[in-house]
């Protein structure tokens, strides 16, 4: 008898080691990453779990050896394309035909023969993923990431079989049947291959997702770093309020302390692998309660931040591209991986324009959680608890479930708004909300409780990272700004900003920097609290006051702590926006009466008949009733310059009364640690005040540079309390004598060579006050957000006619 010739098969595994980005048509997007990052970023230090694909090749024999090509394809020509009526019934059918199909012998001895070499490699028998990997997965224009299957902890050669079939099948899930019709697609000419993959146990541990942008905005000097405790999929599904960590780049590679903001969530479900294990599906894995003090704790330290964010950065770089990533952290060995990686499609392309929305009324507040899409919008409510209710979901209803999974994808885009209770910035209805330009509000809680079904609202997530639900339809006004064509003037033009969660929007509009950040602003918003409160904590005789920083501040032993982390995160996240261009920072001016509203704040403060000219500013710095809380702002900044390396940042000083109390607050700013000077650090002072002006020469042997204040020098000027009803008619910029001032303070600058800008509305309010300063000589103006592109027109208006003025030899100056 002659020999049996063996003839070879064609390759239906592949190990990840030897696959490469090359190899998208043959293992899909995700498992061609894998292999990527295994053969070029292992060798540099990322650790990446060992594994091996089941090719598309595999996919297609185990079509064609059951004769399913040509059922599939008469099948598909049924689907009702305009209306997808039918689409359950298709997708149904489809997966039952190849759930039913079989392995060939050299299929199944391929699989089972890789994964007996996977264990060999680690050395036991050992647990794996079994992830979708479509071959058209990962494309710029179009992302399936979702739309397939995986299964967790799967372990066995009968189950590893089980979860590969159900893989193949999920091809055919409803909402990967829809996403290829809706982006032209050929369904017959997709193959799904498997990834295979040794299973890290973050299960013990932790895991989440890393954008190398900031995903909302596509601001790219940042990493976005979440997560939760246990399994991922907890994060990716949006199923719980995951820890958010933001790393700044250029600190990061510059070796400054980049972690510029960091936020603790709730965390209330860990992902765990199940004790029973019969069944590929839901019994593998189980959600449990998170205990309590897990919850209260950060997932990651801060070196394990800065090592996620170094490999992100790493793999950023090789792939020249922004990328969405998923990590782990293994609980036994306390080693971190990364488990994918994936271009981010949503931001491949920044716009050059876009809408500011401004709510014009304010309303009734029913929920709040994270915002998406920075829009305003309203419609109906309607409370879907599953993907089966759709028929309830009118076009522009507002779409309020509890969590949405890629069965919703189809339904989403249906709805003017999405509202979860549960979910983060990266989970799976806020990235879909981004990629249909939609709003939507996630992690409300209890949205599905609080709305009413048929309820009208607005939703609105015009408020940086926050979202709003309110009662009723309220009234907004919308502005397009292009920012494609302008062009900034000579004079600089500077923004207002005090909202670290806008910081990473506004830093795409035109701008040469910060001209004024307010620290109160953070202060009453982020902090809440009295810095002499937390000073003061354990003597505290307000004991509501005491319970209440308590609460807010149960991180933090040493409540001092408190004050300067949230203050240096808030303004390292505006100075980061915006680097490397100017960041001038004022150092807080809240006059008494607003002191005393902070907790514990009225223990501190003295009660004043006419606090806009009392104890405020300057004063108090030096003081023995508040120096102890400027040391607080001091070490924040000092933080902000210093350790994480923004020293883009200038300091501001305001309602400085005469030179020798800026004297005082400079040497006080020296002896806790902010020294003029040094590290290049800039300290401006306010020109608010009428002595400012007269003193003007004096002032700039102390200061690096000028702000005028135009509302304050305004009021003191013309005797105004800008606070008064009964004479706010009188409050003008415009005024004679308020101008004069102005021009005066502009010329006594410009004669000591200090730098000088202005912050305030009027020259976006008044061209021809814009074209007053611009005749003056001033350096910089500064706007509101809303204010800007209004306020460039008329600097460049202004401009202009200087340039005529000079040209035909008149005197451009205002007659004072």
């Amino acid at each position: 008898m002659a020999p049996k010739i063996s003839i070879p098969t064609i390759s239906f595994t592949r190990n990840f080691a030897s696959l490469r980005l090359a190899d998208v048509s043959l293992v899909g997007g995700k498992n061609a990453s894998l292999g990527e990052m295994i053969r070029y970023l292992t060798p540099v230090g990322i650790r990446i779990p060992d594994g091996y694909a089941i090719t598309s090749s595999a996919y297609w024999e185990f079509i064609d050896s059951n004769n399913l090509r040509f059922d599939l394809t008469e099948l598909l020509k049924k689907l009702d394309q305009q209306n997808f009526s039918n689409l359950r019934e298709i997708g149904s059918e489809a997966r039952s035909l190849l759930s039913g199909a079989k392995f060939s012998d050299d299929l199944k001895d391929s699989i089972i023969e890789s994964y007996k070499d996977l264990c060999l490699r680690a050395g036991k028998e050992i647990e794996v993923a079994v992830r979708s990997s479509a071959t058209a997965e990962d494309l710029p224009s179009a992302s399936f990431a979702g739309q397939h299957d995986s299964y967790l902890n799967i372990s066995g050669e009968e189950n590893l079989l089980k979860a590969v079939k159900l893989c193949f099948a999920s091809l055919f899930n409803d909402r990967a049947i829809k996403y290829r019709e809706d982006r032209g697609f050929n369904h017959m000419s997709i193959a799904l291959s498997v990834g295979v993959q040794h299973m890290v146990r973050s299960d013990l541990g932790s895991a989440g997702v890393i954008f190398t942008n900031e995903p909302e905005s596509g601001f790219k000097n940042v990493i976005l770093i979440t997560g939760s405790w246990g399994l991922g999929e907890n994060v990716v599904q949006g199923a719980v309020n995951p820890d958010e960590f933001y790393v700044f780049k250029p600190s990061l590679t510059n070796g400054k302390y980049p972690i510029i903001q960091k936020k603790l969530g709730d965390k209330a479900k860990t992902m765990i692998y199940s004790k029973v294990q019969s069944s590929t599906d839901d019994s593998f894995i189980e959600n449990i309660d998170t205990p309590l003090e897990k919850r209260g704790q950060w997932i990651l330290n801060d070196s394990e931040i800065k090592h996620l964010a170094q490999w992100s950065l790493m793999i950023e770089d090789h792939y020249g591209q922004v990328m969405d990533i998923e990590w782990g952290k293994d609980g036994l060995t306390n080693e971190l991986f990364i488990l994918q990686a994936r271009p981010e499609t949503i931001h491949t392309n920044q716009k050059k324009s876009f809408n500011e929305y401004t709510l014009k009324e304010k309303g009734k507040v029913i929920v709040e959680g994270v915002g998406i899409g920075s829009r305003i919008t309203t419609g109906i409510a309607r409370i879907l608890r599953s993907p089966k209710e759709s028929d309830k979901l009118q076009p522009g209803d507002v779409l309020v479930t509890s969590i949405t999974n890629p069965d919703w994808d189809t339904i989403m885009k249906k709805a003017s708004a999405i509202v979860t209770d549960r979910g983060g910035r990266t989970s799976h209805a806020a990235i879909v909300a981004r990629e249909l330009g939609a709003v939507a509000v996630v992690g409300s809680l209890d949205g599905t409780e609080k709305i009413k079904d048929g309820q009208m609202i607005t939703v609105s997530t015009i408020g940086g990272k926050n979202g709003v639900v309110y009662e009723g339809k309220l009234n907004w006004e919308e502005q397009t700004i292009d920012t494609d064509g302008i062009i900034l003037p000579n004079t600089q033009v500077m923004m207002i900003v005090g909202d670290p969660d806008k910081a990473f929007h506004y830093s795409f509009y035109p701008n040469d920097g910060i001209g004024l950040m307010r620290l109160e602003f953070i202060i009453s918003n982020s902090i809440c609290i009295h810095p002499m409160a937390l000073v003061n904590f354990n003597s505290l005789k307000d004991a509501e006051a005491k319970k209440q920083i308590e609460e807010l501040t149960k991180q933090y032993p040493d409540k001092e702590k408190y004050f300067v982390d949230k203050l240096s995160q808030a303004v390292g996240t505006i100075a980061a926006a915006f680097y490397p261009k100017e960041v001038i920072v004022r150092m807080s001016d809240f006059k008494t009466n607003e002191y005393a509203n902070l907790i514990g704040g009225r223990e501190f403060e003295p009660h004043e008949e006419n606090p806009m000219l009392g104890f405020r500013g300057a004063s108090r710095y030096y003081s023995d009733y508040y120096r102890e809380g400027f040391r607080l702002e001091c070490e924040a900044m000092k933080r902000v310059r210093n350790d994480m390396g923004l020293t883009n940042i200038k300091l501001m000083i305001p309602f400085c009364r005469t030179v020798e109390e800026g004297k005082k607050v400079i040497e006080q700013m020296a002896e806790f640690g902010l020294r003029r000077g040094e590290n290049g650090l800039q300290i401006y002072v306010m020109a608010e005040i009428p002595s400012n002006v007269m003193c003007a020469k004096e002032f700039a042997e102390v200061f690096d540079g000028f702000s005028i204040g135009s509302n304050d020098l305004t009021q003191l000027t013309l005797g105004i309390d800008r606070d008064s009803a009964l004479i706010s008619n009188l409050f003008d910029e415009n005024n004679a004598a308020a101008k004069t001032m102005i021009a005066t303070m502009i010329k006594r600058a410009k004669q000591s060579k200090t730098k000088i800008g202005l912050c305030g509305q009027a020259p976006s309010d008044y061209p021809e006050f814009a074209q007053f300063l611009v005749e003056e000589g001033i350096d910089s103006i500064s706007f509101n957000p809303d204010a800007l592109i209004k306020g460039i027109e008329n600097i460049h208006k202004a401009e202009d006619k200087v340039k005529e003025h000079t040209l035909f030899g008149f005197d451009a100056k205002i007659n004072n």
